[in-house]
């Protein structure tokens, strides 16, 4: 039997796997029906962004949709996420001369875990 800590952390990881598969996909299919490089990002991102932010916060971590503070720290842990990404694909990869499948290969380990620790204790923390 698993501890609620491990099914938590199950759930988070099956979240993210479809929430990345889903942005692919829409991403795709966006650019198959003709839309430019940057707007069928924006879209799939997007999608992708309010489908994690539904499924990890009612299936992953319980809590209520509609807080007004957790979205906020969700949209804040989203864009430290960007940022983390931008930071090791545009200037630590480069600077250790990282293939782009290497730092995107980095990015895809440190952005789970961090966004994890940064849901469990702050985005998704219960009030005291």
């Amino acid at each position: 039997m698993i501890s609620a800590a491990q099914a938590q952390l199950l759930r988070f990881a099956v979240v993210g796997t479809g929430v990345a598969a889903l942005y692919v996909l829409m991403y795709l299919v966006f650019l198959g029906i003709g839309l430019i490089q940057s707007l069928a990002n924006i879209l799939a991102f997007l999608l992708a962004v309010t489908i994690q932010y539904i499924l990890q916060t009612r299936w992953t971590f319980r809590r209520p949709l509609m807080l007004p503070d957790q979205i906020v720290r969700f949209a804040c842990t989203i864009g430290l996420g960007l940022m983390v990404s931008a930071g090791i694909t545009g200037i630590i990869g480069p600077a250790m001369n990282w293939s782009n499948t290497v730092s995107a290969a980095v990015v895809t380990v440190v952005l789970p875990v961090q966004n994890y620790l940064i849901f469990r204790v702050w985005v998704f923390a219960e009030a005291r």
